[in-house]
């Protein structure tokens, strides 16, 4: 179980807020947050089922292509990664060396197959998977980003009875299947609110789909700073003087822009007197050095490590 650490910062104290954020950050180095929590189940299915294999889908940086490599790994999967940017598998061993993510995902024995982002559009065609089985074999498809009926199972495990005292429960959202989870594990006094890190009023709709007639959460469109994986220098200097304070790192793609939001609606006076707030750290660490890789070429301030 992880824990809650509380955060100390003066306009916390000023509005007389308290703010936890659950350490989920801490499960794994590769397999931390969420990620752990939706690959739990799908796991466990595709050893059910009897597969060898795994398959699944991201981008360069992404988290959920790692964290499905080192799982696979540790749980005997072959893993398979359709990889978004055919340019990618032109030199992979430039790509590799500057590339700490798909690094790792290589280092625990996953394979690639780099696509021009037009054909990785049609990824979820059943033309699509026909190919890869032709391909690859019988293997156990896992979608992008995780998120699916299991996945959402594994995320209702991250709300324990120490939370039950929390009003507001903060998660940032990608696909939907973290937030739909703890929607589904709520007590009946608390309200989720979650920060999308993508732009876009589409995510409703997919949370929808897993928590059908619930009116407990909400979500915060204001803090995508563009879309995703978008910033700017107000983003990141938050980031490092959040850290500074905390001791606790955010990543520029999910929980740095979920925090910004919560102090932010702090500040506006969006939570009563005496709130209290439980922010969930779902991880995504890792790709912080290929993030600032991309800082560092545009003479921007980098994301300090602890």
């Amino acid at each position: 179980m992880s824990e809650n650490q509380q955060i100390h910062l003066p306009i916390l104290e000023e509005k007389k807020v308290t703010l936890f954020i659950k350490r989920e950050d801490v499960i794994h180095p590769f397999v931390s947050g969420n990620k752990f929590r939706k690959l739990k189940y799908n796991l466990l299915e595709a050893k059910k089922l009897k597969k060898k294999s795994l398959l699944t889908f991201g981008g360069a940086y992404s988290n959920h292509i790692v964290a499905t490599a080192v799982a696979g790994k540790l749980a005997g999967f072959k893993t398979f990664g359709i990889v978004r940017g055919d340019e990618l598998g032109k030199n992979l061993k430039q790509t590799l060396e500057e590339n700490t993510t798909l690094r790792e995902a290589h280092e625990n024995g996953m394979k690639f197959n780099f696509i021009s982002r037009e054909i990785y559009r049609q990824k979820d065609s059943f033309g699509f998977t026909e190919k890869m089985k032709n391909k690859y074999g019988d293997f156990y498809l896992i979608p992008e980003g995780g998120t699916n009926c299991l996945a959402v199972e594994g995320c209702q495990e991250i709300l324990s009875d120490q939370d039950n005292n929390f009003n507001y429960i903060c998660c940032a959202v990608g696909t939907g299947g973290t937030i739909a989870g703890i929607i589904k594990s709520l007590q009946n006094n608390q309200k989720v609110i979650g920060f999308p890190a993508l732009k876009g009023n589409f995510l409703s709709e997919e949370i929808k789909k897993y928590t059908i007639n619930s009116k407990n959460w909400s979500l915060q469109n204001d803090y995508h700073f563009g879309g995703y994986a978008k910033y700017n220098e107000e983003l990141i200097n938050f980031i490092n003087k959040f850290t500074e304070k905390t001791g606790i790192l955010l990543d520029p793609i999910y929980t740095g822009k979920m925090l910004f939001g919560i102090v932010d609606l702090v500040k506006k006076n969006h939570f009563p007197t005496n709130s209290k707030i439980l922010a969930i750290h779902t991880g995504g660490l890792q790709g912080i050095a290929g993030f600032n890789r991309k800082l560092e070429k545009k003479n921007q301030q980098i994301i300090k490590s602890l």
